[in-house]
């Protein structure tokens, strides 16, 4: 017994030197991180006071601090950033729906200004800019190297006044000047129309009126077709919107899903994931639904065009999308300030995450650039172009009654209205006779 007892004692002994021996490294460790940050820290504090003792003029501390975070906070990705209480009051206005600008949101690549899209409507999208644009030169001033706050602050200005952008686009030879007179941005979420028996639902951005829009707009094209049972389906066209508020896309979404997950987000720590499903109820009573998006379909735009695709609820068509899968956060400082940070990446309903690589669409779709000579060249083809009717002497035909005749007129005049579409936005009319399709191959109303 005694023997046992000491045996117990031994392993108790041997256990606690174990412990000291892993678990004395791995607190040296922590000790010694700790010791670097505050190192660092003190390295910051000198390199501070000495910019405000020996450069060559005087400084303001205060604009040093702020670049000094935000510098901080753009070496972690382009979307974290810090907002200084101007920037977080105008931020604050644009998620209603109205601000002052050109009507672009854009990124950083190769420390260049990228445009992610132009917005509907504004000047930016009047003057011509294109997703993918690189803007590299402001009023003269070249733009690179400078952070992208500081570039979006050079394009900022009085309502009216001009700014001239140099532009490098895909395809162009040369660089090229782009004048754009600043306007205040009224942001209309979404516009409704009817293409034929087609609603097509346009959605720019993703702020507190896009769900009401969506809902008010989808309402009305209904009643003035006479009902859904007139609907041959929907088209959301997603394209150049660079997406929003998280909780919009989740609405949107959700508008035109009767169940399942709409998106997920993961961050660092397992336990802050969130799950956001659909609730019963859909706008469309389960109409089919053409989504259109392309390089500039951003964050937001992704999210819907994703969840729809992965429940097999819409056709996708277009190109690929921009790919931004990340979440930001904003969080409030200190002085009005703010802080713009990733947080977490967002994942399809499938688990796919499309940070970095875009959703693909079903089917590929580019949109052809019209030229003068291609358009010259259509016009000389509807010239060429002859019927039997045309022919001196023809036959007539009588075996239509005047009803038949004037179906067969109005079924003309909807094939001529589609082919109008289809030179002025061919990705939409394809989306369009891909809804056609699918009437004509379901069962007779």
């Amino acid at each position: 017994m005694k023997k046992f007892a000491m045996a117990a004692i031994g392993g108790t002994l041997a256990g606690i030197v174990a412990t000291t021996y892993v678990a004395g490294p791995l607190l040296a460790q922590e000790s010694a991180r700790e010791a670097s940050v505050y190192e660092q820290l003190d390295l910051f504090g000198d390199i501070f006071e000495r910019i405000r003792a020996q450069y060559v003029e005087d400084v303001d501390e205060k604009e040093l601090i702020e670049a000094a975070i935000g510098g901080m906070l753009a070496s972690l990705d382009p979307h974290s950033s810090y907002l200084s209480p101007d920037d977080a009051a105008s931020m604050r206005v644009q998620t209603r729906g109205e601000f002052g600008g050109l009507g672009i949101e854009v990124t950083q690549e190769e420390g260049f200004v990228k445009v992610v899209s132009p917005i509907d409507g504004t000047p930016a999208d009047e003057a011509g800019m294109e997703a993918g644009d690189f803007i590299t030169h402001v009023d003269g001033e070249s733009v690179l190297g400078l952070s992208l706050d500081e570039a979006v602050d050079m394009m900022r200005g009085p309502v009216g006044s001009e700014i001239v952008i140099t532009v490098v686009r895909e395809g162009e030879g040369e660089p090229f000047d782009v004048s754009i007179i600043r306007d205040t941005i009224k942001l209309t979420a979404v516009r409704a129309r009817t293409e034929g028996d087609t609603v097509v639902l346009r959605i720019t951005t993703f702020n507190d009126q896009t769900t009401p829009n969506l809902e008010a707009g989808l309402q009305k094209q209904v009643e003035e077709a006479g009902g859904m049972e007139n609907v041959n389906g929907i088209v959301l066209d997603l394209r150049n919107n660079p997406g929003g508020l998280l909780t919009q896309a989740i609405s949107v979404a959700d508008s035109f899903l009767n169940s399942g997950e709409i998106v997920s987000t993961r961050g660092r720590n397992p336990e802050d994931g969130e799950r956001f499903n659909a609730v019963p109820g859909d706008l469309s009573d389960g109409k089919p639904i053409v989504v259109l998006i392309n390089g500039g379909s951003a964050s937001a735009s992704e999210i819907v065009a994703g969840a729809l695709q992965d429940h097999r609820r819409a056709i996708v068509v277009g190109t690929k999308s921009f790919g931004k899968g990340s979440v930001q956060t904003v969080m409030p400082l200190r002085g009005d300030g703010a802080m713009r940070l990733t947080t977490a990446r967002y994942y399809t309903p499938s688990g796919r995450s499309i940070q970095a690589l875009g959703v693909s669409p079903d089917i590929v779709v580019e949109q052809p650039r019209r030229t003068a000579a291609a358009e010259g060249e259509d016009e000389n083809a509807a010239r060429r172009t002859r019927t039997e009717a045309d022919l001196r002497g023809s036959l007539n035909n009588d075996s239509l009654t005047e009803d038949e005749i004037r179906q067969i007129k109005e079924d003309r005049e909807r094939a001529e209205k589609a082919a109008e579409l289809r030179e002025q936005d061919y990705q939409l009319a394809y989306a369009i006779d891909i809804l056609k399709g699918l009437v004509a191959l379901g069962p007779k109303q």
